[in-house]
């Protein structure tokens, strides 16, 4: 009865979630609903796939376990670096440090099985868990660049991409460049990607424009991947290999329903003139020393960049909830939000929390957790992903959600679409061809819109499987 349950509420987030892309369509007439139902139907297949054949399952899990190898790896890399201070908060990367709040919530459970939560102890327990951000996520982020860069000078990561394009080529009936850049954007990114197809962005269409944008929210890049199997899986390999597994498979997935979502937003009505699947060669290095150390480079700058917004949104989010408790108090609001939610008063997150709860429920999320996972998607979309995942784990570590919940937010959460993103693409993808910089600044908004719809037909599918 819960399989059958699941599957209903899975196809039913689906069909909302193109139904609200339709509602944002500019030419509803010429939606291609072929390409729409094709779309679905590889994202469902892939996740069956990755998700249940055992075969595959089985290769999934040997590239998983190459990523928490990797991770192993810096983790080493890092304690070499920082010393004692890598030692002190060592056990795991960032997740590791979840330990000591797992181990204050241990036999803190009243009658009814739910968990009792010490404010000022978990405080005390979290103190670590910037120091754990900062000495094994962001290291990970830049031993990860320096590998990709290395798997793209020896040709790698261009037949992977390769493959996946053609496959969407063929089956969606897309033209080359857009192919091209929807599958990039699953490996290495929406800054990175544009260079994928740079010899064609001056002559795309508006509609291949949007679909580069839309796959740019909608995936993550692969310098990130290990960092949030850090923050879920901590230094549980089980958990390792089982958080990268659904990572993989939703960045992979998240490529299709980029594509259907942004040909529902802006159907293709133009004649695509780029339509080879020729990767061009770029500016990889002379030789595998110099790719890594480019690769350092870049990853560096993307740890710098990561751990700055970090420290902007998380001041941000504390200063409005200092803000909104104030007023909560001068309302005598406080102990009424405390003692009807789990809130402790009026704030950021109990705002974010309703107001995306009717999202939450829509994917599949049990009816409990919906204001929980609706603050995730606030934080996901308002500020950035990294908070999101932080706050999933913490969520993780405290009890607060359901396996079911935990797995939807995983796939929901997984992909660059929020507003700073916007600016990024914008500035990123216009540097490139500065004669598309005004239909980018047209389209941030859709593309945004689009992104954020691809992740949560993503998390639907994945709600639909549990436990098949």
């Amino acid at each position: 009865m819960e399989i059958l349950e699941n599957v209903v509420r899975g196809l039913v987030g689906i069909a909302g979630l193109i139904g609200i892309s339709f509602l944002f369509s500019t030419d509803r007439k010429n939606i291609d609903w072929l390409l729409v139902i094709k779309g679905i139907a590889l994202q469902i297949f892939i996740a069956i796939l990755m998700l249940k054949v055992p075969f595959v399952r089985y290769i999934v899990d040997l590239i998983v376990q190459g990523f928490v190898i990797m991770i192993d790896s810096t983790e080493e890399a890092a304690k070499f670096m920082f010393g004692s201070l890598a030692d002190k908060f060592s056990g795991g990367n960032l997740q590791g440090t979840f330990t000591i709040v797992h181990e204050q919530l241990d036999n803190k459970v009243d009658p009814a099985g739910n968990v009792i939560i010490d404010t000022k102890e978990l405080s005390q327990g979290l103190q670590g868990f910037g120091f754990g951000f900062a000495f094994f996520v962001l290291p990970t982020i830049i031993f990860f660049s320096a590998l990709s860069s290395l798997l793209y000078y020896y040709g790698i990561l261009q037949r992977v991409v390769y493959g996946f394009a053609y496959v969407m080529k063929r089956l969606m009936n897309l033209s080359g460049a857009e192919s091209l850049a929807a599958a990039a954007n699953v490996f290495i990114g929406q800054t990175e990607a544009p260079l994928v197809v740079k010899p064609y962005l001056e002559k795309m269409t508006k509609s291949e424009i949007l679909c580069l944008m839309t796959g740019g929210m909608a995936t993550i890049a692969g310098g990130v991947f290990g960092a949030y199997m850090g923050i879920l899986g901590g230094n549980d390999e089980k958990q390792l290999a089982e958080f990268g597994k659904h990572l993989l498979t939703a960045s992979i997935i998240s490529a299709p329903a980029a594509i259907v979502a942004a040909k529902i937003l802006f159907p293709e009505t133009e004649q695509p003139e780029a339509d080879s699947l020729a990767i061009p060669k770029s500016d990889i290095g002379d030789n595998p020393l110099d790719a890594i150390t480019r690769g350092t480079t870049e990853g560096l700058k993307l740890a710098a960049n990561v751990g700055a917004m970090i420290i902007a949104f998380m001041a941000l989010v504390y200063f409005g909830n200092k803000v909104l408790m104030n007023v909560g108090e001068w309302l005598n609001l406080n102990e009424w939000i405390a003692a009807k939610t789990d809130f402790e008063g009026l704030s950021m997150e109990l705002i974010m929390g309703y107001a995306f709860a009717p999202i939450a429920w829509l994917i599949g999320a049990p009816t409990d957790d919906i204001v929980h996972l609706g603050r995730l998607l606030g934080e996901k979309t308002i500020l950035n992903e990294f908070v999101a995942y932080l706050s999933l784990g913490g969520m993780k570590a405290q009890g607060l959600l359901s396996e079911k919940s935990i797995i939807i937010a995983t796939y929901a959460l997984c992909g660059f679409a929020n507003i700073g993103s916007i600016g990024i693409q914008i500035g990123g993808i216009g540097g490139l061809a500065p004669g598309q910089r005004k239909t980018l600044s047209q389209f941030g908004v859709k593309a945004l819109i689009g992104g954020t719809i691809a992740a949560l037909m993503t998390a639907a599918i994945a709600g639909m499987l549990y436990n098949i």
